[in-house]
């Protein structure tokens, strides 16, 4: 069996020295690092090719020659076509194809026995017996016991032919017994885990050969932009497209995807009940009097009220009441959910009810009581993201603070945000609605309603140099773990 060994500093170059070899019809039976680099071993289709040979002429001279010209004949070959043609490169194929060998192997000797006890029994009395075809036996499945029973016999038949002996019929185990389930299940994890090596090893070759695709997959990544977002975008987009016109139809993506209020009412024309839930210093108490202010400059300050939540933080309530000052708004207290619920109800006729809450970390077992109060009909909940955080970060406080339905959400402090892109791609990727973005201090100028092509394009602009890019050489660590967003979930 032509197998060979081949030891490369990495699996790419392990992977070309038995292309080189074996051509495109490689198969890939085990790669491990070594003291060397990386071993791969590996042989070509015409080995498994050869091997159906060689076992064609094996079970051609192990056939007895009077065998009777009715008796089934099973063809090995007419199974090896398709498990060749179903090989990927995996080593969990190949074991399936030599589990599948011996499972024939198998039932071609139970068949070639059961042949031989036939013929060793004397004739019974009743012929139509002797004509019954025997049972089919499939593979994977167990076959019942095959019993013989003697046929009384003349003495002079039993005398002049001694008797055979009985010959036991082996049973075949059901293929899930050849092996424990757990190693079962150890294959079936790395069958996986080789299928989406190859499938990311193929997607980066792919995209390699393609400058355009190359290079707006770093654009994307040094934008701040999750791998996941990056890919799903990328394979989606033509393969024949010019650069500038990829660069255009990428932004145009991204600002379908990023869900805004462009089309309804700005949030302080609209009203409503609000409560501003967020992590700590992400700007939750500065956003409630912009809102405030804004309110109060269109429909005039006794349509807004303000309430807080807010009893753990040293002058939380003190700096919301100054704000309130300012914009001639009684600022409220509430410590617990009934007084909350009372004060609801003296602020009903208001045009819009702003609640500022105490900032909570995701993992904070606060939280949970936080949000508990805030499950009143009529609430809804506004995000405040702060639009310079890290993704992973984002990403953590999006998925604890996310509610069912439509989630909306504020990013904060974007003057501060050296990118963008990382607010953003959490933003797009959970489906979230931006009602608008903040930036400096100043109550309510510092305000702006949230407009996707401007934000896109504010986040595709070169940023400066940082420690933090990757090169074109990082890009398979970045794309070996992601997997692209499902297709209900996003709109190329």
């Amino acid at each position: 069996m032509n197998i060979q060994r081949f030891t490369a500093p990495t699996a790419r170059e392990a992977l070309a020295k038995a292309r080189m070899t074996f051509g495109d019809g490689t198969l890939i039976l085990s790669n491990r690092p070594t003291a060397a680099g990386i071993e791969v071993v590996a042989t070509g289709e015409d080995t498994l090719a050869a091997l159906d040979r060689n076992e064609l002429s094996r079970q051609g001279k192990r056939q007895p020659s009077d065998q009777p010209a009715s008796s089934p004949k099973v063809d090995p070959n007419s199974q090896v076509v398709d498990d060749t043609t179903q090989l990927a490169m995996s080593t969990l194929s190949f074991q399936d194809y030599v589990r599948e060998r011996m499972l024939r192997r198998r039932h071609e000797a139970i068949n070639g026995q059961s042949s031989l006890e036939e013929r060793s029994q004397p004739h019974r009395a009743n012929p139509s017996a002797v004509r019954s075809a025997p049972a089919q036996i499939t593979p994977f499945q167990a076959p019942a016991a095959i019993t013989t029973q003697p046929t009384p016999r003349p003495a002079a038949q039993t005398t002049s032919r001694p008797a055979s002996r009985p010959v036991a019929s082996p049973t075949l185990a059901p293929a899930s017994s050849l092996m424990p389930q757990g190693i079962v299940d150890e294959l079936q994890a790395m069958k996986t885990l080789i299928e989406d090596r190859f499938n990311t090893l193929t997607w980066l070759g792919q995209t390699r050969q393609s400058p355009i695709h190359s290079n707006l997959m770093l654009k994307l990544i040094r934008s701040g932009y999750s791998p996941t977002l990056s890919r799903t975008i990328l394979e989606r987009m033509q393969e024949d497209i010019a650069a500038p016109e990829a660069m255009r139809w990428i932004m145009d993506v991204l600002t379908r995807n990023l869900r805004t209020d462009a089309d309804t009412s700005a949030i302080h024309v609209e009203g409503g009940t609000y409560a501003l839930v967020g992590a700590t210093g992400v700007g939750k108490t500065t956003t409630a009097a912009k809102l405030a202010g804004l309110c109060a400059r269109t429909h005039g300050a006794n349509s807004v009220g303000l309430i807080t939540l807010d009893t753990y933080r040293v002058g939380a309530h003190e700096q919301l009441r100054a704000y309130g000052r300012m914009l001639g708004v009684v600022a409220h207290l509430a410590h617990d959910r009934a007084a909350l619920q009372d004060l609801l109800g003296l602020l009903s006729n208001k045009k819009m009810v702003l609640i500022d809450t105490t900032g909570i970390a995701p993992n904070d077992p606060r939280k949970r009581d936080m949000l508990d109060v805030l499950d009143i009909a009529g609430v809804n909940r506004l995000l405040v993201l702060n639009a310079g955080g890290h993704g992973d970060t984002l990403d953590d406080v999006v998925t604890s603070f996310k509610t069912g339905g439509v989630q909306q959400s504020i990013l904060s402090k974007i003057d501060e945000a050296a990118k963008i892109g990382p607010a953003l791609d959490a933003v797009i990727r959970h489906q979230l609605v931006l009602r608008g973005v903040t930036m400096g201090q100043k109550v309510p100028e510092d305000w702006e309603r949230a407009d996707a092509a401007k934000l896109i394009a504010m986040s595709m602009r070169a940023p400066t140099k940082s420690a933090f890019d990757p090169k074109s050489a990082d890009l398979g660590f970045f794309f070996a773990d992601s997997a692209p967003i499902h297709a209900g979930q996003f709109h190329a």
